[in-house]
This record gives C-alpha cells, sequence and structure tokens, in this order.
C-alpha cells in the first residue's frame, strides 16, 4: 500500500521552506492566550501587525509587546522592546519564530479578521 503525502522529515523541511508566501503566511500562527481562547473559541490565529504578544520560549521568555512587523518570508516576527545593541553601537530588532509567542491581545478593527474569528470558533460548529 502506498503512503500519501511527504514521508522524510528532510522533504517536509523542504516544502515548507520552498512554499509560496501566501502559503508560508499559514505558517505564522501562534496560539491563543487562554482568556482570549475562551473568548473567541479558537486555539490560533495567523498573526498580524499591532497584535500584542508574550514570548513563551527562549531567554526573553515573558517579555510582552507589540508586534512590529511580520516577515512572511523568513517567517519571523519584530515585537516592539525587543532589541539588541550591535558592537558599532546601533540597535537592531531582534526577530521571534511565530511558534515561541503567544497572543494576549488581538486587532479586531478589520473585517478580515473578524470573518476569521466566526468561521474558526468552536462556538459556530457546535451550533451546525
Amino acid at each position: 500500500m502506498k503512503k500519501k503525502g511527504v514521508s522524510k522529515p528532510s522533504s517536509s523541511r523542504k516544502k515548507q521552506a520552498n512554499a509560496p508566501l501566501h502559503i508560508k503566511r499559514k505558517y505564522l500562527s501562534a496560539p491563543l492566550s487562554p482568556n482570549l481562547r475562551a473568548q473567541h473559541g479558537t486555539k490560533s490565529l495567523v498573526v498580524i501587525q499591532d497584535d500584542t504578544v508574550q514570548i513563551v520560549k527562549g531567554d526573553r521568555k515573558l517579555t510582552e509587546g507589540k508586534v512590529l512587523r511580520v516577515n512572511t518570508k523568513t517567517s519571523s516576527v519584530y515585537i516592539e522592546g525587543l532589541t539588541r545593541q550591535r558592537l558599532d553601537g546601533s540597535t537592531v530588532q531582534l526577530p521571534v519564530k511565530s511558534s515561541n509567542i503567544m497572543l494576549t491581545k488581538l486587532k479586531t478593527d478589520d473585517d478580515w479578521r473578524k470573518k476569521i474569528l466566526e468561521r474558526k470558533s468552536f462556538k459556530s460548529k457546535k451550533e451546525d
């Protein structure tokens, strides 16, 4: 019997690294905090600019800040206040992987995000 899908880990990593940007965008999702999870009825969402996040892994653990920029090409998120000093004295933003952060406050100004929340919520699936 022939297996479906990709079996080798190296093939999976290659597929993810060489994916087009509209698919790489989906890899930039992060889990919601417990109170947001209860409020919106979903476990994770794609990170966008102006969301507030908290770092849950690494040496900068428990640092909270606003998302300044999301880079889909390198699959990284840049957070306000997360910088380091270079040897020449300039400061640079540190990139963080989306798997190492947790969403604590969502930007729900746009209709696009509201539609996604309605579609993904547990509540709407239970009512069907």
